[in-house]
C-alpha cells in the first residue's frame, strides 16, 4: 500500500505569499483581506505595519471587491466590530467612487458625532482621491446635522480637527426654526439670541460666566476647561453614564472623589450592574483596561470591574465537543490591540486581548485545554476567574512566534479537539519552511488524520491579510477583538456555516 503520510503531505496547498517576519503564508483572497482590515484595523501602528500601509491596502482592496461588498463590509464592522476609523474610510471610499451605495449606507455608518468627524476629516485630508466633500457627500452630511436633535448636536461638540463648528461651516444646514438657526450660530461661534438656544447651554453658559452656578447637564469633556471644585467633579460622576465613569476612574480619583465610601459604593454599583453594561455595548478588553490602568482606586471599584468583565463574557458560547485554545504569548502580541497612536495608546495590548478571550472560553468551556505558546508551549498553571486568568497567560508575553507550537504539542500527546481556537496575531516565522505547506498546515493534517471533524479557527487580532492555515472547509480565519468572533466560532463549531461564514454574513448584511 502506498505511503499515506508521505501523499497526503504533497496534496496540501502549497503557501502563495509572505507574511510581515519574510515567511511563508497564505494570502486572504480579496473579500476575506478587506474584511480582515476592516475588522481589525484601526488606522494606527502595529508591531509589523505602520498605518501608510494599512491605508494603502485597505484602499487597493476596495477595487478589487464590489462596491457593494465595500458599503455592507463598512456597516459590518461599525454595527458588528464597532469600529470607528476603517468603517469612516470605507465610506470615505464610497463617497470617491460609488456615491449611491455610500447614501444607502451613510445613517448606519456615520450614526454620532464622532463618526461624522471622521467621516470629514478622511475626505478632506486627500488620502482618498479628492480633498473635498463633493456635493452628495456634503448634502449627506447636511442631513445628518438637519435630522440630528439638539441633545444629539450637543453631544456632538466634544471634539476637534474638524470640530462640530467647523462641520457646520463646511456644508451650511438647513435651519428649520428660529430655534434651530440659533442653536447652528452658537456652535460656530456666531453671537445668537441666547433665549433662543436649548436651556441646557444656557446652563452651560451660566456656569462658565460663574462657577457657583449649577453644574449644568452636558458631556463633562465640556466643563474640564473651567476651574472645577471637588463638590463640582462629584456632581459629575453622579451623573456619569457607565462608559464615562469607566474611562475616568483615575480623573476621580484624583480629585478626591474615593475619600467618600457613598461615592465608593456609587460607582461600584453602577460599574457592576449588567444592564448598563449590556447597554454600553462594552467590549471585555475595555473592562480588562479600565481594570489594568486602575490600580489606586479602592478595593470594592477594582472588585466591581472583575464582576463587570464576567458579566461581559456572559455570552460567549459553550462549543458542542471538546476545546483547544492556542494563546500566541509573542513578542509582537506585545502591540496594543488598536495600533500606536501618539498621546493616545491604549494599555491593552495583543497579548492581553488574547488571554481574556482564551480565559472567557475556558470559563464557558470548563473542560478546554489551554496551550499559551510562542516557539514552543509555555508551562502555565490555570487562575480562577477571568481576569486573573487572562493576567496569568499575559504574563508569558516574550519570544519568537510558532504558530505550528501548539500543534505540534497536540500531536505529541495524541489530542486530536473537536474545536482548536488559536489567538494570534498569525505572523508565524520561527517554524518558516521553504517550499510546500506551512508546517501549521502540516500538523493541522495530522490532526485531522486522527479527527475527520475537527475544525479550526484562527482569530486574528491585528490587520494583516495572510495566515499560516487556508480556509477550507474545516478552517475558518477571523478578525476582531469584539465578542461578536464569538459567535462567529459558535456557527462554524456546530456546523451552521461554513468556512467562508465570515464573509458571508458581511455578504447578507441588508443595504
Amino acid at each position: 500500500m502506498a505511503n499515506r503520510a508521505l501523499f497526503a503531505t504533497q496534496m496540501l496547498p502549497a503557501t502563495n505569499t509572505l507574511n510581515a517576519e519574510g515567511a511563508s503564508a497564505y494570502a486572504f483572497p480579496p473579500k476575506q483581506a478587506l474584511a480582515q482590515l476592516a475588522m481589525t484595523g484601526c488606522l494606527n501602528q502595529t508591531f509589523y505595519a505602520g498605518a501608510e500601509a494599512q491605508l494603502d491596502e485597505v484602499l487597493a482592496l476596495c477595487f478589487e471587491v464590489p462596491a457593494e461588498f465595500v458599503a455592507k463590509t463598512a456597516i459590518h464592522a461599525r454595527e458588528r466590530g464597532r469600529m470607528k476609523d476603517m468603517p469612516a474610510l470605507l465610506c470615505a471610499w464610497l463617497a470617491s467612487f460609488d456615491g449611491e451605495r455610500l447614501a444607502q449606507v451613510f445613517a448606519r455608518v456615520i450614526d454620532d458625532g464622532r463618526m461624522l468627524r471622521n467621516f470629514v476629516q478622511i475626505l478632506r485630508s486627500g488620502a482618498v482621491a479628492r480633498k473635498s466633500l463633493g456635493s452628495r457627500p456634503k448634502r449627506l452630511v447636511q442631513q445628518w446635522l438637519e435630522q440630528a436633535s439638539d441633545a444629539r448636536l450637543i453631544h456632538a461638540m466634544v471634539g476637534q480637527q474638524p470640530s462640530l463648528g467647523d462641520v457646520i461651516k463646511m456644508v451650511h444646514p438647513r435651519a428649520s426654526s428660529m430655534e434651530r438657526a440659533a442653536l447652528y450660530g452658537y456652535l460656530i461661534g456666531k453671537p445668537v439670541d441666547a433665549a433662543k438656544l436649548p436651556e441646557v447651554l444656557l446652563a452651560f453658559e451660566r456656569f462658565k460666566q460663574d462657577a457657583r452656578a449649577p453644574l449644568p447637564n452636558v458631556p463633562f469633556q465640556l466643563l474640564t476647561a473651567q476651574p472645577l471644585t471637588r463638590e463640582h467633579w462629584t456632581a459629575i460622576a453622579r451623573q456619569a453614564s457607565w462608559t464615562t465613569t469607566r474611562m475616568n476612574l483615575n480623573t476621580f480619583m484624583r480629585h478626591g472623589l474615593f475619600e467618600d465610601r457613598a461615592m465608593v459604593r456609587l460607582v461600584a454599583n453602577r460599574l457592576a450592574d449588567a444592564a448598563s453594561i449590556r447597554k454600553a455595548r462594552a467590549f471585555p478588553y475595555q473592562l480588562l483596561t479600565a481594570f489594568q490602568a486602575a490600580q489606586a482606586v479602592p478595593e470594592p471599584i477594582r472588585e466591581a470591574l472583575r464582576t463587570a468583565t464576567e458579566l461581559s463574557v456572559a455570552n460567549v458560547p459553550t462549543l458542542t465537543g471538546s476545546v483547544a485554545v492556542a494563546v500566541d504569548v509573542s513578542g509582537s502580541m506585545s502591540s496594543p490591540v488598536t495600533g500606536y497612536r501618539k498621546g493616545a495608546t491604549t494599555a491593552t495590548r495583543c497579548v492581553d486581548v488574547a488571554g481574556l478571550m482564551a480565559a472567557a472560553i475556558l470559563a464557558r468551556n470548563p473542560g478546554a485545554v489551554v496551550l499559551p505558546f510562542n516557539d514552543r508551549v509555555r508551562p502555565w498553571t490555570r487562575e480562577k476567574g477571568v481576569v486573573p486568568t487572562a493576567q496569568s497567560l499575559s504574563a508569558l508575553l516574550g519570544g519568537g512566534t510558532a504558530i505550528s507550537a501548539p500543534l505540534v504539542e497536540l500531536n505529541r500527546l495524541g489530542f486530536a479537539p473537536d474545536n482548536l481556537i488559536v489567538l494570534s496575531d498569525n505572523q508565524s516565522w520561527m517554524d518558516h519552511r521553504q517550499e510546500g505547506a506551512t508546517e501549521t498546515q502540516r500538523q493541522w493534517n495530522r490532526i485531522r488524520e486522527r479527527n475527520p471533524a475537527a475544525k479550526m479557527v484562527c482569530v486574528d487580532l491585528q490587520p494583516y491579510s495572510n495566515t499560516q492555515v487556508g480556509s477550507s472547509r474545516q478552517v475558518l480565519n477571523v478578525g476582531g477583538f469584539s465578542d461578536a468572533v464569538f459567535d462567529v466560532i459558535a456557527d462554524f463549531s456546530a456546523g451552521r456555516y461554513g468556512a467562508d461564514h465570515w464573509v458571508k454574513q458581511i455578504e447578507e448584511v441588508v443595504v
